[in-house]
């Protein structure tokens, strides 16, 4: 099996830096497209074979290190009982966001076994169809980023409704949270169970938070998954956009064997400041440069390498793929990750 990206999670010696894209199964691939032509978002994610096809793609097409499963981080609310729709343009909606601390008394408990079972079953199938050839990796929405659709309804710019929530109903807001975290690190347990090799928690909207309130809404709630995950005994990661000013403190606090680095944070300092801890670092080309010429894209992700030091580094973008990326230009920056070597 191609293991360098379980290696270099556990920061052990690798030829070279392994590399997997986020969102690396979607719309830039003409084969996802094929897929998605016959079938909703939320039918891919929820039919098994469906989610399995286009996870597998990029591995083939690619030949990227791991493979992520395809599936949607808002299936842990949707569990919970809320609505969600998916429509092409303007992505995820819940008609009946929470607004009150009595909304929350409408959200159910959830089982992961028996409620998000298509996921695990989309895993299980996925881990034999890959055959050992890259590890599966299993993933989850962090439970403010979770919370931030649950209230909002819908993605958004300006948080205001997610933002009122925490201002004006702390107290329901922090119950809401550890519910979320407990959920979130139970499902991502039962990824483990399931056959995920590694998992990745993603606090999508981190960004929207000042350092007060990251460090009383997202960073503790973040840290319970991460801790329950742990106990799968698998690598976690934990990526957090907009919050590299907190690196250390994601460290310290969540124990998580792999930290994301969005590609706000320059590389080399992010080496710099972590030093020492024991974490491995993922990240951080500005997907933005996916545009560029195959040149200019292997000359960026070889700087980004040299930063990063190719030790205990997995080679990733700063965010997810772009959906319009040419496909050649995907491969460029995962064949120029393959030739790179430590100087």
């Amino acid at each position: 099996m191609n293991d360098l990206f379980l290696r270099a999670c556990r920061r052990e010696p690798v030829e070279r830096p392994p590399v997997w894209m986020m969102r690396q199964a979607g719309r830039y691939l003409p084969e996802y497209r094929a897929v998605r032509d016959g079938s909703d978002f939320l039918t891919m994610v929820r039919t098994p074979e469906l989610a399995v096809a286009v996870t597998l793609q990029p591995v083939d097409i690619l030949g990227v290190d791991a493979a992520i499963i395809f599936s949607d981080i808002l299936v842990v609310p949707q569990a919970m009982g809320m609505t969600l729709t998916v429509e092409e343009g303007t992505g995820p909606r819940f008609h009946d966001p929470l607004r009150s601390a009595g909304d929350l008394d409408r959200l159910r408990e959830v089982s992961p076994e028996e409620d998000l079972r298509y996921v695990l079953d989309a895993l299980r199938l996925a881990r034999t169809s890959l055959g050992g050839r890259v590890p599966l990796i299993g993933f989850a929405g962090a439970p403010w980023t979770l919370m931030s659709y649950m209230v909002e309804g819908s993605g958004t710019k300006a948080f205001t409704r997610a933002k009122r929530f925490l201002a004006e109903q702390p107290r329901s807001a922090h119950l809401l949270l550890e519910r979320l975290a407990a959920l979130v690190g139970r499902f991502l347990a039962a990824q483990v169970a399931a056959g995920a090799q590694a998992v990745q928690l993603f606090d999508s909207w981190a960004a929207a938070l000042g350092p007060r309130d990251f460090r009383e809404f997202a960073l503790p709630y973040l840290a319970e998954s991460v801790r329950l995950a742990k106990q799968a005994g698998v690598p976690v990661i934990a990526f957090a956009p907009g919050a590299g000013w907190a690196l250390e403190e994601i460290a310290d606090r969540t124990g998580a064997d792999v930290i994301g680095v969005d590609w706000q944070t320059d590389a080399a300092d992010a080496r710099r400041r972590l030093a020492g801890r024991p974490v491995a670092l993922q990240g951080n080309l500005d997907p933005t440069w996916l545009y560029g010429e195959p040149s200019a894209i292997r000359d960026r992700t070889h700087a980004m390498l040299d930063a990063f030091g190719g030790v205990g580094h997995v080679a990733n973008l700063g965010h997810g793929i772009l959906p319009d990326v040419p496909v050649a230009h995907a491969e460029a920056f995962v064949e120029a990750v393959k030739e790179w070597r430590r100087r």
